[in-house]
């Protein structure tokens, strides 16, 4: 009698691991057949330069053409190289007052200075190290020997020897009780135009209505850490943001969530205008891209559209979806081409639950004058080939002497790019 009854419990058991392995195929096939070239480490290593430059124009360039890097391509007149390596988890740059560039490495949890003469590498030293996922950095307006560091939970700041360039000691956090943990855990600083440091904090989840008011959003707040205010909302993960010097107003990089399907919903980069007298609301979770209802989530009953203006605020450039947009800069340097000037370039990091794999490559938007787009081009690509891949791009940044910077948290590499005159 008792084999009889356990005989239909263990096929009731059966069918239900037969059902449950049925459902993780299922979402594994809709969801991470492009995951390889996002979660595996590079099939090649991408340091390796050819003895060929990558540029026609290079041959007769008053620039001396460096070694290309494997498999990336350009527009014909510019080059790329492999300006410092051996950086794992590279992510923030930013230069100080004699051009060196202090760069974040999260996955490292320290800080690292690329020492820069005459637009070569001199020295890469640690300065420092035993971090908790370091990544925004930025250095004071109003004093160049000031670095203010944002972790995890806290942003403190750091004082710099004038003399020697290297550190003075360090200061008492800014601030403490960031939150953390959850799925985004990497804050990004930046100063404004107003003198005020700003600061992301990305969600916890892919999506959901969130407890902390913190998460999701953008803060303001004074040198000292007083006066710590919301900016705009509604924001699932902007995880990198510069001002636009022509309007005074923050652009920021968003990543849609997550489980949409392959193109639904779009990434975004979003106009932020930091001195609106209301905090501003992007719409997340409930809305994306131009004010779209999000009904998979959001599956309310309204008797007005959820997702219009004033009330949700649309987003300024739609990016396809999974792209995961992360570094942008205006291209500010004289010394490329006039069709270029004040040009937008975003670093697609790339996709990694897209069954077949976008991104990975830096895009230009041409824009006019107001900032609208008229047209998108592929600037640099080829860190990806079908499921595999070199490189993820992470940030962008402009040095003095003309030269574009570009930041690399899965080759753990920095390139430079530069336009042969």
């Amino acid at each position: 009698m008792i084999y009889y009854m356990k005989k239909p419990i263990l096929l009731v058991v059966l069918l239900l691991i037969l059902a449950g392995l049925g459902w993780v195929g299922v979402f594994y096939y809709k969801n991470l057949r492009g995951v390889a070239p996002a979660l595996f480490p590079p099939t090649d290593d991408i340091t390796k330069t050819d003895n060929q430059t990558n540029s026609p124009a290079s041959t007769t360039a008053s620039v001396k053409p460096k070694p290309a890097v494997p498999g990336l391509r350009m527009p014909d007149g510019f080059s790329v190289s492999i300006f410092a390596k051996n950086l794992p988890g590279a992510r923030v740059m930013v230069t100080d007052k004699d051009g060196n560039i202090w760069l974040s490495q999260i996955s490292a949890g320290k800080i690292s200075k690329l020492t820069v003469k005459d637009g070569n590498l001199i020295k890469q030293e640690t300065i420092l190290s035993g971090l908790k996922n370091p990544h925004g950095l930025a250095f004071d307006p109003d004093d160049s020997n000031v670095l203010y560091v944002a972790e995890e939970t806290k942003i403190s700041k750091i004082n710099i020897d004038p003399t020697t360039g290297e550190l003075a000691r360090r200061s008492l956090s800014v601030v403490r009780d960031l939150p953390g943990g959850g799925n985004h855990y990497s804050r990004t600083i930046g100063f404004g135009p107003d003198g005020r440091l700003y600061v992301s904090i990305g969600s916890s989840c892919n999506v959901c209505h969130e407890s902390d008011e913190h998460r999701a959003s953008i803060w303001s707040l004074k040198k000292d850490g007083s006066d710590f205010r919301e900016v705009a909302g509604g924001l699932r993960n902007s995880v990198f943001f510069v001002w636009n010097k022509n309007d005074g107003k923050m652009w920021a990089t968003e990543m849609g969530r997550d489980l949409l399907g392959d193109d639904t919903p779009p990434d975004e980069v979003n106009i932020i205008d930091t001195n609106a007298k209301n905090i501003l609301n992007f719409g997340w979770p409930n809305c994306y891209g131009h004010n779209i209802h999000d009904y998979a989530f959001d599956k309310n009953t309204y008797i007005r559209n959820p997702c219009m203006e004033p009330f949700e605020l649309p987003s300024h450039i739609d990016i396809p979806a999974h792209s995961a947009p992360l570094g942008l800069a205006f291209v500010s340097s004289a010394y490329w081409p006039a069709d270029y000037k004040n040009d937008l370039m975003v670093a697609y990091h790339g996709s990694w639950n897209r069954t077949v794999p976008t991104g990975y490559k830096v895009v230009r938007y041409d824009l006019d004058d107001a900032g609208n787009v008229l047209n998108v081009i592929d600037f640099i690509f080829g860190w990806i080939n079908g499921k595999q891949a070199t490189g993820r791009p992470v940030d962008i940044i402009f040095a003095p002497n003309g030269s574009m910077y570009i930041s690399d948290d899965k080759a753990g590499v920095v390139y430079v790019v530069e336009y042969l005159r």
